[in-house]
């Protein structure tokens, strides 16, 4: 996309960290938004917060429900129209690693990181296709996703699981013939509240945190992180490129580089040799 005046954009998680500022940047660029979150208050002070800037409405919702899904999409369209930028950005967190987590703590996790993607494409993309024109899709997944370790076992995997499938929807998209493009927004360390995602639970146990001293290095990271207005304006950047990752910053290039050097490596292992 290169023109958002006067486009539609949505954004999940909206009233918090990068939704809202995805959502703020939307209005600076012309576009009118949609805003959603399942924190009602917080979103309802957000929308006002907003309000200043250009058209914005809200809309409580539960992604993990795609009914409630369904629902948001309905609303854009009857509010604006047509949608033309998705932001499928809102997400959980929590610390405990693969032992410490129970089958609820996954269900949680990959329903609202994973399910919450999963609906939002089933619920926009049809009428996102069938209008035509350019349009643009943008999963919220982290650097988590493509690196070989994070505290978070549940966390971890499912946004590995966002990153593979927007790489698999943007060659669909391609294969179609779509004008409709994707990208998946692989962010480091972003001042924001991820770490108390508890507060979003609707019932059960809280999660245990990981180690303190784990938990330390983590709420530092968080807090030395970037802020989410810088990311909202890379996010438009990347849109304006169209490209695939987008990644925040290069604080895990190492990592990221020894992991994705090692799987070359076993592949090249296999690779047969060149006859003289």
């Amino acid at each position: 996309m290169q023109d958002f005046q006067h486009k539609t954009a949505v954004v999940t998680g909206a009233a918090s960290g990068i939704g809202f500022a995805l959502a703020r940047r939307a209005l600076s660029e012309g576009m009118q938004v949609v805003m959603a979150d399942i924190d009602a208050p917080a979103l309802e002070q957000a929308c006002r917060a907003l309000g200043e800037l250009g058209p914005v409405s809200a809309r409580v919702t539960d992604v993990s429900d795609p009914l409630q899904v369904e629902a948001l999409r309905d609303h854009a369209l009857e509010a604006y129209g047509a949608v033309d930028l998705l932001c499928n950005n809102a997400g959980i967190g929590i610390g405990a690693g693969l032992l410490e987590t129970t089958a609820q703590d996954w269900q949680w996790v990959m329903d609202v990181n994973l399910g919450g993607v999963l609906n939002g494409l089933r619920a926009f993309l049809p009428v996102m296709q069938a209008r035509g024109g350019e349009g643009h899709i943008v999963n919220t997944a982290s650097q988590a996703g493509v690196l070989p370790f994070h505290p978070s076992a549940p966390y971890q995997v499912s946004k590995a699981a966002v990153v593979a499938l927007t790489e698999q929807l943007q060659v669909s998209l391609l294969l179609q013939g779509s004008p409709l493009r994707a990208s998946v927004l692989c962010p480091g360390a972003v001042d924001t509240r991820i770490l108390s995602s508890d507060r979003l639970r609707a019932h059960g146990r809280p999660t245990p945190p990981p180690p303190p001293a784990m938990m330390a290095q983590l709420e530092a990271s968080v807090r030395a992180g970037l802020a989410p207005d810088v990311v909202a304006a890379q996010v438009f950047e990347a849109l304006r490129r169209q490209d695939l990752y987008i990644v925040t910053d290069a604080e895990h290039l190492e990592h990221l580089e020894r992991r994705l050097t090692a799987i070359w490596s076993a592949a090249a292992l296999r690779a047969p040799a060149h006859s003289a």
